[in-house]
């Protein structure tokens, strides 16, 4: 399903509008991986190591929610399921996208979901709500976050304490803030205030009461439950 909107540009410039609008995002991301590399090497990580986990698991929440129960002897069995669990909501996402995905090969969508997180899932979204999703642009905005995490948590590991705590200046409040313009831009009114209202309200008290990363899925799925809810056959594209 294509939408009726701008036609897809080149193989270039169609990359490079995946660079520039995914670029805010990959700023905020700046102090959230020097942020994790140094939390990783406080727990005993090795700066390869660091590396190593930011380049295949390539999943900031996740990575952060397994080094807060990173001890030793390592409790695999805890951190598997707890990767699983905060991470379950990239198969909704990738089945949100995958219909809008034609213009893809089928090594192309491997390759560029491979790379999928919540910002590349939210702009490929608003990008499809307008024009086609060419694997160019989803691929660039994946290959840009992908490095530029990669980078900085390795650089957080090897500098180590020198940075301090970046939660200090509020850096941590970065994504937080990237993701309230994401989904104003999404924003539909009834159809958008009801599951972002219930994931909201589901997610906090989940982390009140029961602690993480339990509030990740209560807030997925109370948004999922919002969304079917609210919606409406007329909204239907």
């Amino acid at each position: 399903m294509r939408p009726s909107g701008m036609s897809a540009g080149t193989s270039r410039s169609e990359a490079l509008e995946g660079v520039v609008d995914i670029a805010p995002a990959a700023i905020a991301a700046v102090p959230i991986g020097l942020l994790f590399g140094a939390l990783a090497a406080s727990k005993g990580l090795s700066i390869a190591e660091v590396a190593l986990m930011s380049a295949l698991v390539c999943a900031g929440g996740a990575q952060f929610a397994i080094i807060e129960l990173w001890t030793y002897p390592l409790a695999i069995g805890t951190l598997v399921a707890s990767t699983a669990l905060i991470n379950l909501r990239h198969i909704l996402m990738g089945a949100s996208l995958a219909p809008k995905t034609g213009a893809f090969g089928p090594w192309q969508r491997l390759l560029t979901f491979y790379a999928l997180v919540d910002e590349t899932w939210a702009f490929g979204e608003r990008r499809a709500a307008a024009r086609s999703l060419t694997p160019a642009y989803f691929g660039a905005m994946g290959a840009t976050l992908w490095i530029n995490w990669v980078t900085c948590s390795t650089l957080g590991a090897a500098a180590g304490s020198l940075l301090g705590d970046p939660r200090s200046v509020g850096a941590d409040f970065a994504f937080t803030a990237l993701f309230i313009g994401i989904v104003a831009a999404l924003w539909r009114g009834r159809s958008t205030a009801v599951p972002v209202i219930a994931a909201a309200v589901a997610g906090a008290l989940c982390y009140r009461l029961v602690g993480s990363p339990w509030h990740v899925m209560a807030g997925a799925a109370a948004g999922i439950a919002g969304a079917a809810l609210a919606w409406r056959p007329d909204e239907a594209r």
